[in-house]
């Protein structure tokens, strides 16, 4: 039995948190996984009060739908591997924030972007000082008893589950592991999705589910808003696989459709054309 959830910046932007739960539920999801993304608004969600807190708490209760994980992509703007030695502390403080976010709202895994340095250079430093800076990290997050996971990207520094085990040597840790993007690892011509996914099976606690188009020697491929159907992943081969090898995690459908007049239609979409997939597959969805 596998659980199906939607992330929120596929969701409606005008709705509520409640009515984005509900909504969720009435679309056949067990979960919803929250956006801290790099634009002031959801940052400031890290500097939330009690009680600011305690109202999604309730809505959560209420509407009967958790929200399971976090996607941490403010370290986009602020990366862990920063030269910058003010954003390389700020960094770290904000994934203190963001652990103690998850833990006041019963989020139980955070997912940190697999990037060095996103918008600046890639460097021998900026390595070392992502290494070291998720390093503690995952120390707090232990502390906290928060799961630290890190994504597979659509940059080569982190593109492959592999590559999360060999950081995974120098962080010894089991707070920390993998969430695959399946889009991501299947956009790779060096990558063989499969082998990646089978052999990373003891570090995956949640998957990604999206389209892609691959990077080719012509492109430079397309990692997001490729509708569902209509990219290069074979979602079916992949999810046999995980169905083979006995995967028992979650699978969150991630979209960008939030500000789309018909966000709604493309959720619903989405839903059916993965739930249909995961059947074929002989994945049995928690409804």
């Amino acid at each position: 039995m596998v659980k199906l959830g939607i992330n929120e910046k596929s969701l409606p932007a005008a709705m509520s948190w409640f009515d984005k739960l509900n909504f969720a539920k009435n679309q056949g999801f067990s979960f919803v996984e929250m956006s801290i993304d790099e634009t002031d608004a959801r940052i400031a969600r890290l500097s939330w009060n009690k009680e600011q807190r305690f109202s999604l708490v309730k809505d959560i209760y209420q509407s009967g739908v958790s929200i399971d994980t976090m996607m941490l992509s403010a370290l986009r703007r602020f990366p862990l591997g920063s030269e910058n030695k003010a954003i390389y502390d700020q960094s770290f403080d904000m994934c203190q924030k963001a652990i103690i976010l998850a833990k006041d709202l019963g989020i139980r895994n955070i997912q940190i972007a697999g990037y060095d340095e996103y918008y600046g250079s890639k460097t021998p430093l900026t390595h070392e000082n992502f290494i070291e800076n998720l390093q503690r990290v995952v120390n707090f997050a232990a502390e906290h008893q928060v799961m630290i996971s890190i994504e597979t990207m659509d940059d080569c520094f982190i593109n492959s589950i592999a590559k999360i085990k060999n950081v995974k040597k120098s962080i010894v840790s089991p707070w920390l592991q993998a969430y695959p993007d399946l889009g991501n690892i299947s956009a790779w011509p060096d990558n063989q999705p499969i082998e990646d996914l089978t052999q990373g099976l003891d570090s995956i606690i949640a998957i990604h589910v999206k389209d892609v188009l691959s990077v080719t020697e012509q492109t430079s491929g397309k990692f997001k808003d490729v509708p569902f159907g209509e990219g290069d992943v074979n979602f079916l081969g992949l999810f046999k696989a995980l169905k083979r090898v006995g995967y028992q995690g979650t699978f969150t459908i991630e979209m960008w459709s939030e500000n789309d007049i018909d966000a709604d239609r493309k959720v619903i979409f989405a839903h059916d054309f993965i739930i249909d997939l995961l059947t074929q597959a002989g994945l049995l969805v928690e409804m």
